[in-house]
């Protein structure tokens, strides 16, 4: 089994975007192939909701977050209290990884060492699942600069690289 890192900004989406990435993830899962991603918002909870419902025993997924779940469901809230995010998409994100650590609690890969989300945590969070990655589906909205930290790191590595690119306003 071949593991396709599933990259993408969390900031703005679209129906578009959100349709090439569970079309990916369908195929990805299909052909027997696994899925890792970081846990964020859009692209990353898109993938992780649509490996779910073809997967249920969750077995070609993993997620990796930069800090715990308890820390990153704090992070969250407050980020929706801070009013960068909402609350729904706070609680539903959380849910989300809830259910896949309930389903098969082995492939949510928590960080226990860090204590806080920042961008250097998300940037390691990257290269993580760049390391168990074979190959990267990226869906890079508006030049994010996460996304491209995580395609550097793949083209660094040697390993191929599908990126899709979007305007939103």
């Amino acid at each position: 089994m071949k593991w396709i890192a599933i990259s993408g900004s969390w900031r703005k989406t679209s129906k578009e975007v959100e349709n090439d990435v569970r079309q990916t993830v369908r195929d990805i899962i299909s052909r027997g192939d696994g899925i890792v991603t970081g846990g964020a918002l859009n692209v990353d909870s898109f993938a992780t909701d649509e490996a779910l419902k073809v997967d249920p025993t969750a077995k070609q997924i993993k997620v990796f977050l930069p800090v715990t779940l308890e820390r990153y469901a704090a992070h969250y809230r407050k980020r929706a209290d801070e009013g960068v995010i909402t609350h729904d998409q706070a609680e539903e994100l959380i849910a989300l990884l809830t259910k896949l650590k309930e389903t098969n609690p082995e492939v949510l890969i928590e960080d226990k060492e860090n204590t806080v989300v920042d961008k250097a945590t998300y940037f390691e969070r990257n290269s993580k699942v760049m390391e168990i990655a074979d190959e990267l589906a990226a869906f890079q909205i508006n030049n994010s600069e996460g996304v491209q930290d995580t395609a550097d790191k793949a083209y660094t590595e040697g390993k191929p690289v599908h990126l899709k690119r979007y305007q939103i306003d």
